[in-house]
């Protein structure tokens, strides 16, 4: 059995940022950093049942200190102390309470916007808290699809440039056709003073993000979270989903797996309209959502982008690594010594 071997003896594909200058605070005291990245198998399972329920949404909004890149760390806004925050998964015709703790520690007002909503701000005029006050609210889920959640507080950018952002899925009745993985990636943006391969503690530009100059572009949390030991893993004949959304706040996607076709795409995230069939590439806009699934051919690694790609060096790149046997019918190539593999 061959395995592909990982563009990353290409200098554009590095899974680390070239070294950089240190930041102004890394002579400060550290804080203790947390594992703010949020793995792509962490979400809920399909749901089984066919009748609605009453389902409770606890999210605790925590601000922490997290690894943005190799050496470089950031101090996140959080939905239950990940980027993104936790998959919220519901069915139509649901009763979804919600309840919202600000953390006792925290320094801002937070609260939580839901797409999936109708109502007022999303919920979000209802859950406006203050540090330690716990806010609530309810709503039915009545329309099936995929949504972005973030907060909403002034300035609505900074707190999701921060982190604060997340999805949640509205099942149709009949819920969604097996597949034998399914994955949560969401893309985000993070705007700090210093350059990109800064080390040390980085800090939030207000101008950069009024300005839309991000220095890092991230799929779930952090520079290249889901490479390496984060991988997404699967099989040669496997069916995949992705859940995929962008928090932003600014830029669009064009989310890309390179290698790989989508035999379905739920566009926009509606899942009360036919998926698109043989799709290369998805836009998806910042404050929106799309789910993709299709099926793997050929071992190897496959890595997911915005096809944007000068966001790449930015970090916004995973590998999706599958196992099993080659599949010459399909895809054949001699080695490659510049690739160190035969694909």
């Amino acid at each position: 059995m061959k395995t592909l071997a990982l563009f990353a003896t290409a200098a554009t594909l590095a899974l680390t940022s070239a070294a950089g200058a240190v930041a102004a605070t890394a002579d400060a005291p550290k804080a203790a950093v947390a594992d703010t990245i949020r793995l792509a198998t962490d979400l809920p399972p399909p749901i089984t049942r066919r009748t609605p329920a009453t389902v409770k949404v606890d999210l605790i909004t925590q601000e922490v200190v997290g690894t943005l890149d190799d050496g470089a760390t950031y101090k996140f806004w959080t939905f239950n102390g990940k980027v993104p925050g936790p998959m919220v998964r519901v069915r139509v015709g649901d009763t979804v309470e919600v309840a919202m703790k600000n953390a006792d520690d925290s320094e801002h007002m937070h609260n939580v916007d839901f797409h999936a909503v109708t109502g007022p701000g999303g919920g979000a005029v209802a859950t406006m808290a203050a540090p330690g006050e716990t806010r609530n609210f309810t709503f039915k889920a009545m329309a099936p699809g995929l949504y972005i959640y973030h907060c909403a507080t002034p300035m609505v950018a900074s707190h999701i440039a921060n982190g604060m952002y997340g999805a949640i899925l509205v099942e149709p009745e009949e819920g969604l056709p097996k597949v034998d993985h399914e994955f949560y990636v969401v893309q985000g943006e993070v705007y700090t003073d210093e350059a990109i391969g800064t080390k040390g503690l980085l800090n939030e530009s207000v101008e950069k993000l009024l300005n839309e100059q991000a220095e890092y572009v991230i799929f779930n949390g952090a520079y290249k979270a889901l490479t390496g030991k984060r991988q997404l893993n699967a099989k040669v004949g496997e069916t995949v989903r992705i859940f995929f959304g962008v928090g932003g706040p600014n830029k669009t996607s064009s989310f890309h797996v390179i290698g790989e076709i989508f035999d379905n795409v739920y566009n926009l995230g509606s899942l009360s309209s036919p998926p698109t069939k043989d799709v290369q590439t998805v836009t998806v806009a910042p404050g929106g959502a799309t789910i993709v699934d299709f099926k793997l051919e050929v071992p190897g690694n496959y890595i997911l982008v915005d096809h944007a790609l000068s966001r790449l060096e930015r970090g916004g790149a995973g590998i999706l690594h599958v196992e099993g046997p080659d599949a010459p019918a399909i895809f054949k190539a001699p080695p490659n010594p510049h690739t160190g593999g035969g694909h």
